[in-house]
């Protein structure tokens, strides 16, 4: 691949850790670093920005372009194929938004009609992120936002397609379930966007993403954002953006991670009564985990000690989620417990600790994980809690990211943990209305639907892409487990529930299962 065609750089961009493997990881040709503090480019309207939207965009408090947005938009408005690649928060969603609207805002167009815009992203909190961000811009000239994920209402979406859209802001796996109910279609399509498209990746939809672009016109125009640009994102790059203008956003905090890291091994038992130490110290707190069960269960632990905490990942109901990431947001709930469904989902500014309760896969989900924290040069602690079989694998994971960490043992209360506490910066809660709930859940947990304990109905498997048959499906962010490997749930049925004897028929009787 060719090195970028345009390149600028500016201090002033929020950066995460993960840019500084990603930047290794890309074969591209490394810009030099600027240490301009305040933006010195043209304005939107210099840059030949729609009017319209220059001046929705000052309404907003924004005046200055931000270093992807002054590098890609020319090209992007001009209607070329452009590569991106910039860290979380440097502004990625309006330098692929704006030339959107812009294009789109020369030919309005009334009364019901197919998407001419595609944005294709992982998570379903990241499509109402972007949905947010330009649906008051579009405003401003007439172009019309949808946003379609799972874990919504799939009838609502339905409707608001029906009326007419001039944008779908999509997940892979809701748009195609869209597209073969016939309520959806992508031939008009002539300007797409795929954004954090080594996520998608990560989490296996290429392939979903290849097919949904197959479906839009072959001589449209294509933006892609990536943090990395190697193995499939390459494929897809090569196979459908045509001598691409590519843009690099690189500052001198890329070159090692902004957060503090530190890495303990803890025993078993010692590992929760750590996480409760950890947790109740003030500020914000994320607790990344494995699996849905797992977030679910050790929020539980955390509220039983009087720890405000709430779990968010890919089983809960997207207005669950809303209302545990809100609550976060809001501080009124400081600590959330995530799966890694989460971690680009989460764009959070004060996360004064990250905390690693489970390891995560690889050093890319280590970063990951790692940039909700420092950001936008604020201080962030990144704990990882160790098992003392699980220690080994993850000093080659901290090489493999650039993090230099020692491995220290430790137990509940000792020096490292007091001082972890004794340093967290309180952050003032904002109240919200409280919306009255039907049965009244006595905790503060967001309640989910169908009510007791039992796992929410997926919609039409809402962001997950279709799979081929036989294959066993996966949900999401939760990793595949070995064979034997299920967890029992015993604690949500009542002993004597099934009966364990007594076979019908001359036929042997079978032991009651765990569920």
């Amino acid at each position: 691949m060719s090195s970028f065609d345009s390149v600028d750089t500016s201090t002033t961009v929020p950066t995460t850790p993960d840019e500084a493997v990603a930047s290794v990881e890309a074969a591209v040709e490394t810009p030099a670093v600027e240490t301009t503090p305040e933006p010195t480019g043209p304005s939107f309207a210099q840059l030949g920005l729609q009017q319209q939207l220059v001046s929705a965009l000052e309404r907003k408090g924004i005046r200055h372009p931000f270093a992807i947005q002054t590098s890609a938009l020319p090209d992007a408005m001009a209607g070329r194929d452009v590569l991106g690649k910039a860290a979380t928060g440097s502004g990625k969603t309006l330098a692929f938004g704006l030339p959107l609207l812009h294009r789109l805002g020369q030919d309005v167009q009334h009364g019901r009609r197919a998407p001419r815009g595609l944005v294709l992203v992982p998570t379903r909190e990241l499509a109402q992120q972007v949905h947010d961000a330009l649906a008051p811009l579009g405003q401003s000239n007439g172009v019309q936002l949808a946003a379609v994920y799972g874990g919504a209402s799939m009838y609502r979406q339905i409707q608001q397609l029906r009326r007419g859209v001039d944008v779908v802001i999509a997940t892979p796996g809701r748009l195609q379930d869209l597209i073969n109910q016939g309520e959806c279609s992508l031939t008009d399509v002539e300007i797409s966007v795929i954004d954090e498209a080594d996520f998608m990746s990560d989490l296996g939809f290429l392939p979903v993403v290849k097919e949904l672009l197959d479906q839009t016109r072959t001589d449209g125009q294509r933006l892609l954002f990536s943090a990395t640009l190697d193995g499939e994102v390459d494929s897809l790059v090569r196979r459908y953006l045509k001598d691409p203008a590519r843009h690099s956003v690189v500052t001198a905090a890329d070159a090692a991670p902004p957060a503090e890291h530190r890495a303990y091994s803890v025993s078993f038992p010692d590992r929760l009564r750590v996480t409760e130490q950890l947790a109740a110290r003030p500020g914000r707190t994320i607790i990344f985990v494995r699996t849905q069960h797992g977030a679910d269960r050790l929020a539980d632990n955390l509220q039983q000690v009087g720890i405000k905490a709430e779990p968010i990942h890919g089983g809960l109901p997207q207005s669950a989620r809303r209302r545990a990431l809100e609550a976060f947001t809001d501080a009124r709930s400081p600590v959330l417990v995530a799966t890694d469904v989460a971690a680009r989902g989460i764009h959070v500014d004060d996360v004064s600790l990250v905390l690693h309760y489970d390891p995560p896969a690889d050093h890319k989900t280590y970063l990951h994980r790692s940039g909700r924290t420092a950001r936008a040069g604020a201080a962030g602690v990144v704990v990882s809690l160790l098992l003392p079989d699980q220690v080994g694998q993850a000093k080659r994971r901290f090489r493999q990211a650039a993090v230099n960490t020692d491995v220290s043992r430790i137990r509940p209360g000792d020096a490292p943990i007091a001082e972890l506490v004794a340093a967290g910066v309180h952050v003032e809660p904002v109240e919200r209305p409280v919306r009255p709930s039907r049965g009244g859940s006595s905790s503060g947990r967001p309640r989910r639907e169908g009510g007791g304990d039992r796992r929410p109905r997926r919609e039409g498997f809402g962001d997950r892409p279709a799979r081929p048959a036989g294959e066993r499906p996966s949900y999401g962010d939760r990793p595949a487990r070995p064979a034997g490997d299920r967890p029992t749930y015993g604690d949500r049925r009542s002993p004597g529930a099934r009966p364990t004897g007594g076979g019908q028929g001359g036929r042997p009787s079978r032991p009651a299962r765990s569920y």
